[in-house]
């Protein structure tokens, strides 16, 4: 990953709108121009990270960086207004829970784009970024779908539900099989991380739960193999011209209704 250093590149990269991946500072590090860079760095959702000045020594091999660098990225994100804002009658986001492979979010972005959604949602921490790994995994989807990145996911997702969209969650334990969910609409679809599934506090906001059935010994599928399954289902659903038979009653989140 390409890097710039020292105060003057990284704010000039900033102002310009490069596409930067993190910002890393060392610690202790002040000053006004400091300051700034971080204000500007959240204005755009960029994450900053306060590192030891020998790592940052390590990362670019030399100590004239003056305790400030940037690693690009292969695009810059949006923010979740942005696909908020895009959103038509029929509107399918992705919103990813901590995916950490590069290969599986580049994989998840590809086929979101070949499925027809208008967006991925990623959070800023403990997931992978946008990367050159994640591009070339997406063979070329990235330049072509937008993704937003979001400081916190769950309220994000209470941001989504105000917009009008239904949140379905992807989780093995669920009773209902995902065929037979209504999936048309406005609809977020809301996929786990590869080993520990979806958190517990992204669950509970989900409107439902839906599982893709299983045979064999094994259980569970690739978070990006999983995630196609539902997408298309979605994109199938869609083009229906009359209403699911059985149509599952979606389940609404009764804690977030006023009495």
């Amino acid at each position: 990953m390409s890097r710039l250093i020292g105060i003057h590149s990284v704010e000039e990269a900033l102002r310009g709108g490069s596409a930067i991946e993190r910002i890393l500072i060392a610690r202790g590090r002040q000053g006004a121009r400091v300051d700034e860079i971080v204000n500007l760095a959240r204005s755009r959702g960029v994450p900053v990270r306060f590192e030891t000045r020998e790592s940052l020594d390590r990362l670019t091999g030399t100590r004239a960086h003056q305790g400030i660098v940037a690693l690009a990225g292969s695009k810059a994100a949006v923010g979740l207004e942005n696909l908020i804002a895009d959103s038509e009658e029929r509107s399918v986001i992705v919103l990813l829970d901590g995916i950490e492979d590069p290969q599986n979010l580049g994989a998840i972005i590809r086929t979101a784009l070949a499925a027809g959604a208008n967006g991925v949602v990623i959070p800023e921490r403990r997931a992978a970024g946008l990367t050159e790994a994640v591009a070339r995994a997406s063979a070329g989807a990235l330049l072509h779908l937008p993704v937003a990145r979001v400081k916190n996911l769950v309220r994000a997702m209470e941001e989504l539900k105000d917009a009008g969209y239904w949140l379905a969650g992807l989780d093995e334990r669920a009773p209902q099989d995902y065929t037979q969910a209504d999936l048309r609409g406005r609809l977020a679809i809301v996929m786990g991380s590869e080993g520990t599934g979806l958190h517990e506090l992204t669950r509970k906001r989900c409107d439902f739960l839906v599982s893709i059935p299983t045979s064999g010994p094994v259980r569970s599928l690739n978070v990006s193999v999983a995630a196609g399954v539902v997408l298309f289902e979605a994109l199938r659903q869609s083009r229906l011209k009359k209403p699911l038979t059985p149509a599952a009653p979606r389940q609404v989140d009764e804690t977030n209704t006023e009495s």
